[in-house]
């Protein structure tokens, strides 16, 4: 099933972002980064421009929604990010799955069953257990509002893929993207030292990752016979990556225990799909 290394391969990138995302601003500020990181994602899709066009103005609108979505998201999980340790980070993230759950009930009218109750119950289990040695939290309740957000995302895209190519989506998508970023530094003044930006390696290798793993999860939204439910499991092994790399490039601490909450949500993933 050519999807599910597709999704696996979005996993494992999505981790090491992460990971680079923290090493891109010991270097630029939260803002340099989100700009030219995503100028450079556009710049890496334009070629997608000739078979971007042919979309109904009501699909360039729910676009625009994906893209807001995800510039709050960023804003979010960025300043997060920065302030809090990565492995950390990771697990937290995992509670994008609760969201996702819940909205694939709701918007797209999956069957809630006994056994994706138990297994959230385990989610928030292993998501509770953070609570020992858990960053501020200010950075905490951006990290899960990034959860929330992504997860309203993660749904959009199911729904937009039916009716589009990921070429489509990933081009406008984008655009649209930077658009809001390019709005939000003129409107707010804030200072964006170009050049500083343009020499921090890390955010060129962001950009690459980025558009990469979105290419491969769009491609395997739209195969038939992919699952949302299996792809959401799939997704989670990026964990293992950010808990592991902050351990090896940052030196963080307590690697041990927050392997093991992550595993507790993991088993609750796991009991929630099958």
């Amino acid at each position: 099933m050519a999807w599910v290394l597709l999704v696996l391969f979005y996993g494992l990138l999505k981790g090491g972002r992460e990971l680079v995302k923290k090493k891109a601003m010991g270097v630029s500020t939260v803002m340099e980064v989100l700009v030219t990181y995503t100028a450079l994602s556009f710049v890496l899709v334009l070629p997608d421009v000739r078979q971007a066009g042919g979309l109904r103005a009501d699909q360039y609108g729910w676009i625009a929604l994906k893209s807001l979505m995800v510039f709050s998201a960023w804003m979010c999980s960025f300043h997060a990010i920065r302030r809090m340790p990565v492995s950390l980070y990771g697990v937290l993230d995992l509670s994008r799955v609760l969201f996702s759950t819940l909205l694939g009930a709701l918007v797209l009218h999956e069957a809630m069953r006994m056994g994706q109750v138990c297994g959230l119950a385990l989610v928030c289990a292993g998501l509770f257990m953070l609570k020992r040695g858990a960053a501020p939290a200010k950075y905490v309740v951006m990290a899960v509002a990034s959860c929330l957000l992504n997860g309203v995302s993660g749904t959009l895209d199911k729904v937009l893929m039916r009716d589009m190519s990921s070429a489509q989506l990933q081009f406008w998508y984008t655009l649209f993207l930077l658009l809001m970023y390019v709005v939000y530094v003129l409107a707010t003044r804030t200072p964006i030292d170009w050049k500083r930006a343009a020499k921090n390696g890390w955010i060129w290798l962001l950009a690459a990752m980025f558009v990469a793993g979105d290419r491969a999860l769009f491609i395997a939204n739209g195969m038939e016979g992919s699952r949302v439910t299996v792809m959401t499991l799939i997704k989670q092994s990026g964990c293992l990556v950010t808990i592991l790399g902050g351990k090896l490039l940052f030196g963080e601490k307590n690697i041990r225990y927050k392997l093991v909450c992550a595993a507790v949500v993991v088993a609750g993933i796991v009991v929630a799909v099958m």
